[in-house]
Formats: structure tokens, sequence, C-alpha cells
């Protein structure tokens, strides 16, 4: 191939090296110059083209790059069509995508006009995820070239994805007075999560004695109706013969591997019972972000059985992003564990939706008792001396229906403005150690005092460093826990707007909650009052 400038009047033939405009048209880059090019270049006087002029033995770089991808083995990939010299390739199952770094190092350095890029060795991929790119680089390639990495390609598999393989699970959950049973809970929900991404379930959980003997007769019980077993210890594993190894090997397993050098997870143990893979879960495993429980966990959905030449490999690039929660966190995070949840009650609204009898629904009666009081009375037996209530419309009357109350109050002179104002007046009340705030809207007669501590202890487990969301059904609702480093978002926020776009954008973990029905139901017009049981006032 050569490439530069030519006359329009010998381009005919050649590839455009660059975009040209001629009038209202516009010839792109590797366009075919055809005699009707030729002659609108030359009549728009233009003088010189940059183009590449293919040689015989040269392929152009659409043609050399669907070749390249034709000779991958196409199982669960999908490849698109060539345009500008690249191929994209996609997953078309959910997997581990597999890399070959040896053969996609030797493609690369076939030549520097030909390129594969491809995500990191043994990554879980959805459906749908692009997971390599060939990409020519010139317009076009020595045909030789292309056969060279045609040969390769066929010969060894560059990479792959290895579909999951969905598995029935159970879990072995061991008891202590020091573990709390809302962490059990919080185990459970992650780790119902994290099957879901092979189809896999957790078809059942028990819980047991932190013992030899009651973990391996969980364990022997579990293999005759699953066929993965995963064990989370209540206390951490310190040795070999530690209470779930032993366990393996009591109920007739092996110890494959315990530890790894992945941060993270360094106290996993793999084992098995017969052909049935026993995971001792390290402590971190307990919130859903990465960590090498992953790692182990998704080569075995995958079908693969990590050896222990495999664990002690993973040292490079096993040093994870740190996460909080850990009992025994790295140096210079123990000082930035997040301050108590602080609630705020949002009760300043102007009810514009209730009529024009001017009813307000804070008022509305629910068993003899103001719906605003039914609300900080449940914030309040969540978190005592941590509530305060927002006030602005009809505020005497709000506040005279919670006289009496442990709760502080702050004024909203901006309440018609919508509730960003609402909600910058509650974070301002906060105490100047608080971890969390809790927002909770006034209108929820739904919303208990359980409810809210459930809410509480998922933030705590993540150490505040989350964003906690009450659902219902897995559609989002309220209340909603803001960490402390969504203040300055909320601190920005104008109009009638709440903090959903906070919790999405934050970058922080969004932890939902299964709170049913209650978190979905608000009351914003009289016949929702009615139906809900509610009496209205005046």
């Amino acid at each position: 191939m050569r490439f530069g400038p030519v006359r329009p009047a010998d381009a005919e033939g050649a590839l455009l090296g660059h975009s040209v405009k001629i009038g209202t048209v516009k010839l792109s880059k590797g366009h075919r110059l055809n005699p009707d090019d030729v002659a609108a270049l030359a009549e728009a006087d233009v003088t010189e083209v940059i183009v590449a002029v293919l040689e015989p033995d040269d392929l152009p770089e659409d043609e050399a790059a669907s070749r390249i991808a034709a000779a991958i083995a196409p199982d669960h990939l999908r490849f698109s069509r060539a345009a500008t010299g690249r191929v994209n390739i996609y997953a078309t199952a959910a997997g581990l995508f597999v890399a070959n770094r040896a053969v996609v190092d030797l493609l690369n350095r076939i030549d520097p006009a030909i390129t594969l890029a491809c995500l990191a060795d043994h990554v879980a991929v959805e459906a749908g995820d692009m997971v390599a790119t060939i990409k020519i680089i010139p317009l076009a390639v020595q045909q030789v070239l292309v056969e060279q990495a045609q040969a390769l390609l066929r010969a060894d598999r560059a990479f792959e994805v290895k579909p999951f393989t969905p598995r029935r699970a159970a879990l072995v959950a061991t008891e202590l007075p020091s573990l709390k049973s809302q962490v059990m809970d919080k185990t459970r929900a992650v780790l119902t999560t994290r099957l879901l991404q092979s189809d896999s379930r957790l078809d059942s959980e028990r819980r047991v004695a932190h013992t030899t003997e009651a973990v391996a007769a969980a364990i022997v019980e579990a293999a005759s109706t699953h066929d993965l077993i995963i064990v989370f210890g209540a206390s951490a594993v310190a040795d070999p013969d530690d209470v779930i190894p032993a366990a393996i090997r009591r109920a007739g397993g092996v110890v494959e591997h315990v530890g790894m050098p992945v941060d993270p997870g360094n106290l996993l143990v793999l084992g098995r019972l017969g052909e049935i893979p026993v995971l001792g879960a390290p402590g971190c495993a307990r919130s859903p972000r990465e960590n090498g429980f992953d790692w182990i966990l998704d080569r075995l959905l995958a079908g693969e059985w990590p050896s222990s030449e495999d664990i002690t490999g993973f040292g490079v690039g096993g040093l994870l992003k740190e996460i909080p929660t850990r009992p025994q966190p790295r140096e210079g995070i123990a000082d930035k564990r997040a301050g108590p949840v602080e609630l705020v009650v949002l009760a300043a609204g102007r009810a514009s939706r209730m009529g024009p009898e001017g009813r307000h629904k804070l008022l509305a009666e629910f068993e003899g008792m103001p719906l605003v009081r039914r609300s900080v009375e449940a914030a309040i037996g969540a978190a005592p001396g941590r509530v305060t209530v927002v006030t602005g419309h009809r505020e005497a009357e709000i506040q005279a229906a919670l006289a009496g109350l442990s709760a502080n109050f702050v004024s909203n002179p901006d309440y018609a403005g919508g509730m960003a104002s609402s909600l910058i007046a509650g974070l301002s009340a906060l105490d100047t150690g608080a971890g969390g705030m809790l927002v909770m809207l006034a209108d929820m007669p739904g919303i208990t005092s359980e409810h809210l501590a459930e809410l509480i202890a998922a933030f705590e487990v993540e150490s505040g460093r989350a964003v906690v969301r009450a659902v219902a059904g897995g559609q989002r609702g309220n209340p909603v826990i803001l960490s402390k480093e969504t203040f300055h978002a909320v601190r920005q926020l104008v109009g009638d707007v709440g903090a959903r776009h906070i919790v999405e954008r934050c970058g922080l973990p969004v932890i939902d909650v299964e709170l049913g029905p209650a978190a979905r139901l608000d009351l914003d017009t009289p016949e929702a009052i009615l139906a809900a049981g509610g009496i209205l006032k005046d």
C-alpha cells in the first residue's frame, strides 16, 4: 500500500486517507474513489487528496478485519459487521470471559497494522457485553499478514465465553452471640443477588452453631439436594484446621485450598464433597462489592475448578478496592468509618393534590392518630434522639399534632419551591458527626420502626459507604439512606426534585432492602387516604 498525496486525476480506485467535503457532499475516510468522485473533485478545484493506493496483495481494512474475525471460534460470541476497519465482538450468554494472553500477544506482534484488544482474563460478563475488538490501523493491510493472523486464531483460542451453569445453592451460616441476626439476613440477600447472574438460586439456608460437628452435619444434609454449598462462618477462618475446613473433612469431603492472595478475600476455603463444591466464604463476601470470593465462585459456575496453583497465582491484580465493612480495615481506613444515621421526616409540603377543600393529608387520622404523628413515632422508635422533622405548610398544626414527641423541628420557609429545599433544611439540622441521613416521607403509613431499623442495619453493615434504598417487589421506593459522601450533592439540589438522581449517580453501591408494599404506599389524594383506611380532617 502506498499512502500519500496525489492529484485527483490519479486517484481513481484509491481509498481516501481523510474525509473530503465537496459542496454539500462529504466523502468519508476509506471511501473508494470512483470516476464521478474524481470528476467532482476536479470541478471543485481540489488539487490534491491524501489516498491509499492498494497493491495487488493488499486487503481493504474492512475485509481484513472480517477475515480475521471469521477465524475466531464463534461459540457464545456475536460479531458486528466490519466498519472503519473494526469488528466488535459481544457475548451472547452470561458467563466467564477467559482470555489466552499468549495468543493475543502473538497476534498483536504479527504487525502493528493488526490489533486485537479484549477484556481482562476471567471477567464475568452478561449477554450483550462487548468482550473484544479487532481493529485494522491502516486503510489496507497485506493479505499475507491477515493469513498469519487467521492461522494463529484457528490453531488456538485467543479467548472465549464460558457460559455459567445454573446451580442450586445451599447456605450454611454459623451463629455466635457476637453476630447480629441482621448481618446474617443481609448475607443471605447479598448471596442471593450474587447468584442471579448465573441464573443460580439460593434454595435453602440453615443456621447452625459455630462448631465442626454442626457445620459438618449441615453440609451432609445440603449435599443430598444441592450442587453448591456455601458456608459463612460467624468467625473468620484462622487455620487450615479451623471449624469450616475441619467440618468439610468431617462431612467426608476434601479441602483443596485454604487462603488466597486476594485482598479482600484472603480467608477463603475451597473444598468439595464428591463433585459438589463447598466454599467457605470470607467475611468480605457479606458485601456486594467485588472480592476474592467472586473470583472463585465465577470460575465454579463457569465449569472451571481452580487448582492450588491457580489460586496462588492470583496475587498480581489481587489487591482490590477497599471494602469498608471488613472487621479489620487496612491502615488509614479505620478513622473513616461512618457516624450514626440521623432521620429526617419530610412534613413541609403543600399537599397540592388533596383538592380545593384544602385538607391536609398529614393530619388525616389512622387508628385515631394523625398520619404525621404516626410517621414520626415510627422514626423515633427506630432511632431515639436522632429524628428531625421538617415543617412548612400549615406548620403550627403539624407541630401541634406532634406535641410531646422527642424530635427536633426545623422550619422550611421555602417549602413552596419543592422537595429540594426541605432536603437541604433537614440536612442543615444534622449533627456534624452524622454518617448518613435517612430521608422519610411523612405520608407513608405502612412504614414501621422495624422497617427503618432494617434499613439502618443494612447501612451499618456497609459502614456508611453506600446508599440504602427501600424497595417493594424489586421496585425502588422510600425511605432512603444517603451516605455522608452525598451530602454535598444534596446541598446543590434545586426545585421540586428529590434525591433519586443522586442515588443513581453518586458512584456508591446501592443496597436495596425489600420492605414489601409499604415502601411504595404514599398518600397524595383523598381517595388514596380513604382507601388506606384513613379519616380525612380539615
